[in-house]
């Protein structure tokens, strides 16, 4: 069981990206800004994560700082969805974060 919601914090994770990436290429815009902003939401959450997230990370966050960094980033990719106007989608998302994330807690992940 905890090695599936070691796959579902990663789907979880790539949900967020996708997310960011649908906001950027939903937006009523010029295409070539449509397709700026379809990339460049999730290279922004990408390097977010390299810095203050990934195991290896220069400015690794620890106790009450991770907690509110994820919360963040989840929410960027969350509020992308909504914004986008995928309200279902950003539901899902959501309760998936908060389930795997309150498991990973206890289990030590």
């Amino acid at each position: 069981m905890k090695a599936v919601n070691l796959g579902v914090l990663f789907l979880v994770e790539l949900g967020a990206l996708a997310g960011a990436s649908y906001w950027g290429f939903t937006r009523h815009v010029a295409t070539p800004l449509t397709w700026l902003l379809g990339l460049a939401a999730p290279a922004l959450l990408i390097a977010l994560w390299a810095l203050f997230g990934a195991r290896k990370a220069p400015y690794k966050t620890r106790g009450l700082a991770r907690v509110g960094f994820e919360a963040l980033w989840f929410g960027a990719g969350v509020l992308a969805l909504v914004a986008a106007g995928d309200t279902g989608g950003a539901v899902l998302l959501g309760a998936l974060v908060v389930v795997s994330k309150s498991l990973a807690a206890v289990w030590k992940q």
